[in-house]
């Protein structure tokens, strides 16, 4: 083999076992993840609610109205749960919002370890359907959530969904 004095040039070997620079996608200008506190009282329900919904427009998260409203009610609920039921443990609790390039997911931490359920419809009771009405807005739209026990001893409740509705949907 001849030297021409040129550099030799690697070649692509289409092996896609062949480790090379991974370069991952550029995030989409949406894509996030934010977190604020609240006092853990009945004005932080409204509060956090417009501080989603804002955050997702400022953001500019391709988010449609239905998802949009089913997501402020499940804010809505996991700020009221944790205030009503955490308060005295925890006077404040954590919001987070986090925006994937196909789906949005919020969650609520408090410093009180009871780890709640979704209760199951009881036409006779005023209120304890908080978590049901969480667990059906993400069935339909296509979603999960989940309770988690946090490193502290408190708890986080999320509640992810898609962006775009899944197609069973």
């Amino acid at each position: 083999m001849e030297d021409d004095g040129r550099e030799a040039v690697p070649q692509p070997t289409g092996r896609a076992d062949v480790p090379g620079p991974a370069t991952p996608p550029d995030p989409l200008p949406y894509e996030g993840v934010w977190r604020f506190t609240a006092p853990a009282a009945d004005a932080s329900v409204p509060q956090a609610r417009h501080a989603v919904r804002d955050l997702l427009r400022r953001q500019g998260v391709p988010v449609s109205d239905d998802l949009l409203q089913g997501l402020l009610l499940i804010v809505s609920e996991l700020v009221t749960n944790a205030v009503k039921h955490a308060a005295l443990l925890s006077p404040v609790l954590g919001v987070e919002v986090a925006v994937g390039p196909d789906w949005v997911r919020v969650s609520v931490e408090d410093a009180h370890p009871y780890r709640p359920t979704a209760l199951e419809t009881d036409h006779g009771r005023l209120g304890g359907r908080g978590l049901l009405l969480v667990r059906e807005i993400a069935g339909e739209a296509g979603g999960a959530y989940d309770v988690e026990h946090t490193a502290g001893g408190g708890k986080v409740i999320w509640v992810a969904l898609p962006l775009k509705p899944s197609p069973a949907v």
